[in-house]
């Protein structure tokens, strides 16, 4: 009972960098279209939730949220934390499931914790799980106090505005090398590498726009970045049309796989008591029992004597 006495003020403001991340493409994931923070965003719940809900809230995404985990970094057991993460569940700020690893042509699902500082109800997370639900685009951290958004620095140089605009600063720089007619200077590529990152965000590749730019010059080139720059907007392929994600919720008690309007609040009806014991379909083997009847079949195979097939 000690651990539902922790108030707010017992944790730490902000995470530190020590907390566990998880193996890479698990941990926490942050779901899309998230207000802005704030310092009344769990308000709503109990203190041991809201302190948890906070702590939760300033990790990064991929960082290890396990029960396991948190009771290490937390002061909190097991037993409160699975209770209290349960409870952020039926108040819509987490959901457990499976998704399907996208750019995979296998069968291949991946376990998720979807994680939202913004309480969402259960058509919410029924939208989300069709894929209905837009996806945000990559950005800059946001800033976790005041003033580190006050003081935050603009960036102005390729290297400093993110990955995708640096790699398309790298290949405008480098088209002189392959098409010397086409050569630029820095304040050329500065000014094109936006439009370059472009084709980059909508799936295209080095080859592809290195290409597009090379491909059939005439000659001479009187302007090369002029050329660049008409090509860059003109041969500008279309947006990838988005694929809905292939998600399942899960249940938070007994992990059935679910769809969602099937758990509100992240629970299935057997584990809300809704489902009478001992009706509709029998509840899944254990593992152990799949063992050993799987072990009785193959002494079984193993003594039947083979047949002859002379």
């Amino acid at each position: 009972m000690a651990d539902a006495n922790f108030s707010a003020a017992t944790l730490p403001a902000h995470p530190t960098s020590s907390h566990p991340m998880a193996t890479p493409g698990y941990g926490k994931r942050s779901a899309p279209g998230q207000l802005r923070r704030t310092h009344h965003d769990f308000a709503h719940l109990p203190p041991r939730e809201g302190a948890i809900a906070g702590y939760i809230d300033r990790l990064p995404d991929g960082a290890d949220i396990s029960v396991k985990t948190l009771a290490k970094e937390l002061p909190y057991g097991q037993c409160a934390l699975r209770t209290a993460l349960n409870r952020l569940q039926e108040a819509g700020h987490l959901r457990r499931g499976r998704e399907h690893a996208r750019g995979s042509d296998s069968v291949r699902w991946i376990t998720r914790t979807w994680w939202t500082r913004t309480a969402r109800d259960d058509d919410w997370w029924t939208a989300f799980t069709r894929g209905d639900v837009p996806e945000e685009r990559p950005g800059a951290p946001e800033p976790t106090t005041p003033e580190a958004a006050a003081t935050a620095p603009e960036p102005a140089e390729p290297a400093r505005r993110g990955p995708t605009l640096r790699r398309a600063y790298v290949l405008l720089a480098a088209l002189g090398r392959t098409a010397p007619a086409l050569s630029l200077s820095h304040a050329d590529c500065l000014r094109l590498a936006p439009h370059a990152a472009e084709w980059f965000t909508r799936g295209a590749t080095e080859a592809d726009l290195q290409h597009a730019l090379t491909a059939g010059l005439p000659s001479p080139v009187h302007s090369p970045a002029g050329l660049v720059h008409n090509r860059l907007t003109t041969k500008l392929p279309p947006e990838p049309v988005p694929r809905p994600a292939l998600r399942v919720l899960e249940c938070a008690t007994c992990g059935s796989p679910g769809r969602a309007e099937s758990l509100p609040g992240g629970t299935c009806a057997r584990c809300r008591g809704d489902v009478p014991a001992g009706s509709g379909r029998p509840d899944p083997l254990s593992p152990a029992v799949v063992r050993s009847h799987a072990a009785k079949i193959r002494a079984a195979t193993a003594r039947t004597p083979a047949r002859s097939h002379a």
